[in-house]
C-alpha cells in the first residue's frame, strides 16, 4: 500500500500569513521504518539519553522558543530542519513529495484546507492511477496529524469516492484518512517539514529548504504534478508548479504535444479562475 502522509503549515485566520500549505509524502508502506530509523538516528544526535522525546516540528524548530531547540543557534536550528528534509532527498527514489499551496486571498469564503485537501485527494489518486497502469496495483491511504478538521476531511474523503471531487470521483484509495497523533509517526514529522518548506518558499520567499526536497515532487510528461500554486494574483508566477504547466500549455498551443491527459488538465493553470 501507497501511504500519503500529510501535515499543514499556516493558519486559515493568521491575516498575518498569505498561504496555506498542505503537504507532505507518499512512500511505500515497506519504506516507512527506513524514514523512522533515520529521523531516531537524527534525534539520537540532538537527546542521546531520550531520543523518543524529540519531536520535529519544523516552525518549532524555526522559532527556537522550547527544548530542546531553545539551546540552539538560529544556524544549528536551521541545519535540523535542512537534515530531516535531507533524509526525503537521499530516501528511496519512489517517495514522491505533494504539496498544496493555497494563496487565501484569492479564495474569499473558501476553508483553505478544505481546498487543499480536495485537491491532493485527486492528485494521489491520479498518481496511484499512473501506478496502476504500469502495473503496481496497490491501493493508497492518507495519514494525516490530528486536528479540529478530522471530522470534516474524513466526511470530504467519503464523498470523493462516491460523488467525487470537481475533477472525477476517486478510485484508488483503500479507506478514509487515518488521523494520528505526529508524535508517534517519525514519517508525518518529515510530512510537516514538507509542508513548512513549501509554505517558507511561498509564504516569505524563502527557496533554502524547499530547494532541497523540489526534486522529489511527483511530476510526468514535463509537468510538477505533486505541487499546486493556487492563486489568483499573479498570471506570470515563475514557481515550479506554475511554470512547468505554463511550458506544457505553450507547447500544446503550438501543436508541439497532443492535448493534455486528464491528470494532466487538473488544475489546467495554476492560477485559479
Amino acid at each position: 500500500m501507497h501511504l500519503l502522509y500529510l501535515d499543514d503549515a499556516g493558519s486559515a485566520a493568521n491575516r498575518n500569513e498569505e498561504y496555506l500549505v498542505l503537504g507532505g509524502v507518499s512512500v511505500f508502506e515497506a519504506q516507512s521504518s527506513f524514514f523512522t530509523q533515520e529521523l531516531d538516528k537524527l534525534a539520537e544526535s540532538i537527546h542521546p539519553s531520550a531520543p523518543h522525546e524529540v519531536e520535529f516540528h519544523a516552525s518549532e524548530i524555526f522559532a527556537r522558543r522550547s527544548p530542546p531547540w531553545d539551546r540552539m543557534s538560529k544556524a544549528e536550528a536551521q541545519g535540523v530542519i535542512k537534515g530531516v528534509l535531507r533524509i526525503l532527498a537521499r530516501g528511496y527514489d519512489s517517495a514522491r513529495a505533494f504539496a498544496c499551496a493555497v494563496h487565501k486571498a484569492s479564495f474569499p469564503g473558501v476553508d483553505p484546507l478544505e481546498l487543499a485537501f480536495e485537491d491532493l485527494c485527486s492528485r494521489f489518486d491520479r498518481y496511484l492511477a499512473r501506478l496502476r497502469a504500469a502495473g503496481d496495483r496497490q491501493r493508497g491511504l492518507i495519514i494525516l496529524d490530528e486536528s479540529a478538521h478530522e471530522t470534516t476531511l474524513q466526511r470530504m474523503a467519503r464523498e470523493f469516492r462516491t460523488l467525487g471531487t470537481k475533477w472525477g470521483v476517486v478510485r484508488n484509495l483503500a479507506e478514509t484518512p487515518l488521523f494520528v497523533n505526529s508524535g508517534v509517526s517519525r514519517v508525518l514529522q518529515i510530512a510537516d517539514h514538507v509542508a513548512y518548506a513549501v509554505f517558507r518558499r511561498y509564504n516569505a520567499g524563502d527557496t533554502q529548504y524547499f530547494d532541497l526536497i523540489a526534486s522529489k515532487f511527483d511530476a510526468a510528461g514535463g509537468v510538477v504534478h505533486g505541487l499546486v500554486h493556487k492563486q489568483r494574483a499573479e498570471l506570470n508566477c515563475m514557481c515550479p508548479a506554475c511554470l512547468s504547466r505554463r511550458v506544457l500549455d505553450s507547447k500544446q498551443d503550438r501543436g508541439v504535444l497532443p492535448d493534455a491527459a486528464p491528470e494532466e488538465s487538473q488544475g489546467a493553470s495554476s492560477v485559479e479562475g
